[in-house]
């Protein structure tokens, strides 16, 4: 007889190359998050470090169940959806996991969008409430008068208020392993955000797979991630990870820049950071001019768009880490493919993650060979279960057991898996693929160049070509020479097709909250240009 895991716990194990994890019938991962360290002995260990407050397991906990009971004192029933636009603070760890814990669905959203973007979020996800930072609720309640939705509208100035009322004891719901705990929107890089449905077990996958398998957090770390918590790589790498590790992690509100990593890497000395290319590069060139102390760092890591070459053997060069860079998705909930600490090949995404099959297929979805373009697909226990109130797009994308990822991908004949771009950025230019992360890269190592965006134009014979927008260091001032200048460099450097026939230079790119480039404003401003004649 085989006797029943207890509820809401799990277990792990290791089985060659991959991770087989078990999951009792009745579980909700909040107490695998939250309460399991108290039960553990880790009550007294920090799980949060601010500028202001240093919290322990043992109180986060507490601060959790009180959250939770605070929700539940509103009378919302069972399964509700609750939205959550706050900045990254233990509030936002409070109002999250205690949504979860007392039964309803937690939905993180962006902290930095405008009134019509947060009347679509309330409108497409029907939340029965709404919790927002103090300080936004000028933009969150304006976002609310032109619909009909009956959202609670609730600042967290109400919920640390109400929290200290209620008792610091909260029976997790009886849940399911495979039951829907919480949603995260996709970023809107090609357009409106995608509710992404995501159940119970997927943030213990990932944690297991990657923060743990992958990264290599212990409960020592204390944990940085640059990226913010409603960002799928932000939610693993500030949030999710170093909780399953029994890891600090460090919380910021400010908004990433160079500037800000350094001061609170200077403040809190972290031991493992997660950040962004675009960012990486922004404080690369931060020191060029200055020097800053990064030794307590053992391992840093990178996602959200491909990590070109140069930039990480710079990195290498001026603080002697290495970073390992992979690929992840919101469907996915994070990383699937990524490089080692002990296996790093820069200018590829890795081999896939312990826990996950991945694919290149064609159109058909037929399996290609290696060397061959395709569009990448994953299979593993944390992909998201549907778009919601979106039929036409899951079917897309979900296919079975399967997601297609968007992103097109070959790989090597080491079995390195390359990105050469997303399926939308892709263009043929004389029959031949066109890779703008190649072109792009290629760019970055030219000493005057801080961002580039490459997109598909059509010139005068309607055939595409490369066109080039870019963002200069410094004080470097765009001219005539300058532009004939890269063109030359792209010429030298790539095969004779992929150089930019026009260059624009640009103050900065089009990006979404994440750091994303949005290269597809670009191509809507280049469509509108051209049929002005310009």
């Amino acid at each position: 007889m085989v006797e029943r895991l207890p509820d809401h716990s799990v277990q792990i194990e290791k089985l060659d190359d991959d991770i087989a994890i078990e999951f009792s019938p009745i579980f909700n991962v909040a107490f695998a998050f939250i309460d399991r360290h108290v039960e553990e002995g880790r009550g007294g260990r920090f799980a949060i470090f601010t500028r202001s407050e240093k919290i322990t397991f043992a109180e986060l906990s507490k601060n959790v169940a009180r959250a939770g009971n605070s929700l539940r004192g509103l009378g919302l029933p069972s399964g509700e959806r609750v939205l959550m636009v706050v900045r990254d603070s233990p509030a936002f760890l409070y109002a999250f996991w205690g949504a979860i814990k007392a039964g309803y669905i937690a939905i993180p959203v962006s902290t930095m969008l405008k009134a019509a973007d947060y009347a679509y979020l309330i409108d497409d996800s029907m939340c029965s409430a709404v919790i927002y930072s103090d300080g936004l609720d000028q933009v969150v309640e304006s976002s609310k008068e032109p619909l009909a939705s009956k959202a609670t509208m609730l600042p967290t100035s109400w919920l640390l208020n109400e929290m200290p009322h209620q008792t610091a004891v909260l029976k997790p719901a009886a849940t399911a392993p495979l039951d829907d705990c919480f949603w995260l929107y996709s970023s809107g890089s090609t357009g409106n955000p995608k509710g992404v449905v995501h159940r119970h077990r997927d943030m213990v996958v990932t944690s297991e797979c990657y923060g743990k398998g992958v990264a290599g957090l212990r409960q020592d770390d204390i944990v940085f991630c640059a990226s913010k918590l409603f960002f799928s790589y932000g939610f693993g790498g500030g949030m999710t990870f170093p909780l399953w590790a029994g890891a600090t992690t460090v919380l910021s509100e400010e908004r990433p820049s160079a500037d800000m990593a350094f001061a609170t890497i200077a403040a809190f000395k972290p031991t493992y950071f997660f950040c962004v290319p675009t960012l990486y590069g922004q404080m690369l060139a931060a020191m060029e001019n200055m020097r800053f102390d990064l030794s307590t760092i053992r391992g840093a890591s990178s996602a959200g768009e491909a990590l070109p070459a140069h930039i990480f053997q710079k990195w290498k060069e001026a603080t002697g880490i290495s970073i390992i860079d992979g690929i992840g998705s919101t469907e996915v909930l994070h990383i699937f493919v990524s490089n080692r600490h002990e296996d790093n090949r820069p200018g590829t995404s890795g081999r896939p993650v312990p826990g996950y099959q991945v694919k290149i297929v064609d159109a058909d979805g037929s399996t290609l060979p290696i060397g061959k373009v395709g569009n990448l697909w994953v299979r593993g226990l944390s992909n998201a279960r549907c778009y919601w109130n979106n039929v036409e797009k899951t079917a897309g994308t979900m296919r079975g057991e399967w997601i297609d990822t968007g992103d097109m991908y070959y790989v090597d004949p080491d079995g390195y898996f390359v990105n050469v771009g997303r399926a939308d950025d892709m263009f043929k230019v004389g029959a031949m693929w066109c890779s703008p992360i190649e072109i792009e890269a290629h760019l970055l190592t030219h000493p005057q160049v801080r961002e580039v965006a490459i997109v598909g134009r059509t010139d005068a014979d309607n055939l595409v070509k490369p066109a080039a927008y870019i963002v200069l260091k410094g004080r470097a001032e765009p001219h005539d020479q300058m532009g004939a200048e890269l063109t030359q460099f792209c010429k030298a450097g790539l095969a004779g097709f992929k150089y930019p026939r026009w260059i624009t230079f640009v103050d900065e790119l089009p990006k979404t909250a994440t750091g994303k480039i949005q290269r597809f404003r670009l191509r809507q401003a280049l469509v509108e240009k051209d049929k002005l004649g310009c």
